[in-house]
């Protein structure tokens, strides 16, 4: 509608159009902080990572094995174990700082505020106790009062809310497929109806078909409880199909934060825009290639790792020797008896 086009009496105000009303973020991560803590030193896994989000939106975290995404879902669910320690930062969901809590208030907020969907279902489900007691024991350690029949009711909306038959919550883990198990995993993490949900490589072992089913699973459980969805994954398609905002990782700092059409056609960090640039450099020069200034990453220290030297000189990484000689060093190798 065009305002400017409306007569206005003279000495009366125009009314101007109503304003959009402030969306309060439902989570809030700032100056996160993982140490874990080993014979070599201390090796800092996240460092200052902080970001916001709205109800109802979707966020993909991205980066290669080791960057640090994982751990994060992990501290901001407080599920780190020794030797990791969380040193700093605040978490806070709708109004609650999860790191300010007791053992028994995180324990009442999991599964109610904030839920995580752990990575391989294959392995998160209990093999010896049936589906829907697996989940009646998740509301009753919060809903201790409710009565057995409304719990019932409350799983098998869950399970039939996700697109599985009620009779699924009578069977064992080992009757159902890969596909059936991840969104029974989904199902148990929206029993209470969390405002933030933590999904950790929901598709990883799943065929493309079956991943697509899942995604579509957690797009319908988003809008129907309004919740704030981070997935953690390395499918860059799938995310720019199904999340609004794509976080990139890299050595435990968060180097990126944009929406999915920014990240696609103007990316900021070079790890995002040259994927064919060499690996090398970040770790030479302590930063992203071409990125400097307060995106700088600290040079990661290097790891030697004991490679056979069969396998270096099968990629051309060492001079082929010719049989029978010996390196420097070392002794020349006797001829076995032929047999």
């Amino acid at each position: 509608m065009n305002y400017a086009n409306l007569s206005v009496a003279p000495g009366a105000r125009a009314a101007m159009p109503p304003l959009a009303a402030k969306v309060e973020p439902v989570l809030r991560v700032s100056g996160l902080e993982v140490t874990y803590y080993t014979d070599a030193g201390r090796a800092k896994a996240l460092d200052n990572v902080g970001f916001t989000l709205n109800p109802g939106e979707k966020l993909g975290m991205v980066g290669e094995s080791g960057s640090g995404k994982s751990t994060m879902a992990l501290a901001m669910m407080r599920m780190i174990k020794a030797p990791g320690r969380i040193e700093a930062g605040s978490v806070v969901v709708g109004g609650t700082d999860l790191m300010a809590l007791d053992s028994e208030g995180m324990r009442k907020a999991r599964l109610s505020k904030i839920a995580y969907i752990p990575q391989g279902a294959m392995n998160s489900l209990n093999p010896v106790m049936r589906i829907g007691a697996q989940m009646m024991d998740a509301v009753k350690s919060h809903l201790p009062r409710e009565s057995r029949g409304a719990i019932e009711a409350r799983c098998r909306r869950a399970l039939q809310s996700v697109d599985l038959d009620p009779g699924v919550f009578r069977m064992h883990p080992h009757e159902l497929s890969g596909g059936m198990k991840q969104r029974v995993c989904i199902a148990i993490g929206i029993l209470l109806d969390p405002q933030v949900i933590i999904a950790d490589e929901p598709t990883s072992a799943l065929d493309v078909v079956t991943q697509r089913q899942v995604m579509e699973t957690i797009d319908n459980v988003k809008n129907a409880i309004n919740a704030a969805v981070i997935l953690i994954g390395h499918d860059m398609g799938l995310m720019a199909q199904f999340v609004d905002k794509v976080a990139v990782m890299y050595a435990g700092r968060l180097v990126e934060f944009s929406t999915v059409r920014e990240m696609f056609t103007s990316p900021e960090a070079s790890l995002c825009a040259g994927a064919d640039r060499q690996p090398a450099e970040p770790r030479q020069q302590g930063c992203l290639p071409g990125n400097s200034g307060p995106r700088a990453l600290v040079a990661a220290p290097a790891v030697r790792l004991r490679v056979p030297s069969a396998l270096l000189q099968r990629h051309g990484r060492l001079p082929l020797r010719a049989p029978g000689t010996a390196r420097s060093g070392q002794r020349p190798q006797r001829d076995l008896p032929s047999l």
